[in-house]
């Protein structure tokens, strides 16, 4: 069984509450736009990472973190992608890598538009955990937690951070 902090779009932004809750898990997965350094080296303190570079991370983070990370987690496959879209509305991207082997988990960030919805033309649980930091256009700073055993994807949990003010 392993526990999963999935957030997003941090934009150089990381306070306790995100901080705590990283301590409740056993791993931190990270859907783009960090941001910063700074963010990586906090949670990378705490918790092993993975993610994918956004659309606004500089070259340092691009050369840690791919554009497409796939990966497993116990025995779910995982695809990631910043600029992912969502099930209807998959980027050219994340369209080409599911056609050629759709995974079991698809995580996006990018939208700051917290989803989870399962795409069932590709059977497959589509996450995005909206956005943690303060920059964008969204009014809830938010997060998603959830669980990986074996091959399930359970106890799902949205995580209200605050408003961004």
């Amino acid at each position: 069984m392993t526990k999963i902090l999935l957030l997003s779009d941090s934009h150089s932004y990381i306070d306790d509450r995100i901080l705590d809750y990283a301590r409740q898990a056993d791993e931190i997965w990270h859907g783009g736009d960090f941001g910063s350094m700074e963010v990586i080296e906090q949670l990378e303190k705490i918790k092993p990472v993975k993610g994918v570079y956004g659309n606004i991370d500089n070259a340092k983070i691009r050369s840690e973190f791919p554009e497409a990370n796939r990966f497993f987690c116990e025995n779910v496959e995982v695809l990631m992608i910043h600029i992912g879209g969502y099930p209807g509305r998959y980027s050219p991207l994340a369209k080409k890598e599911i056609a050629e082997k759709a995974p079991k988990l698809f995580i996006s960030g990018h939208s700051h538009i917290l989803k989870a919805m399962f795409d069932e033309k590709n059977n497959l649980l589509h996450l995005n955990p909206g956005a943690c930091g303060k920059q964008g256009w969204h009014k809830m700073r938010t997060m998603m937690r959830f669980v990986v055993d074996g091959e399930e994807i359970k106890d799902l949990e949205i995580i209200e951070l605050g408003p961004k003010i």
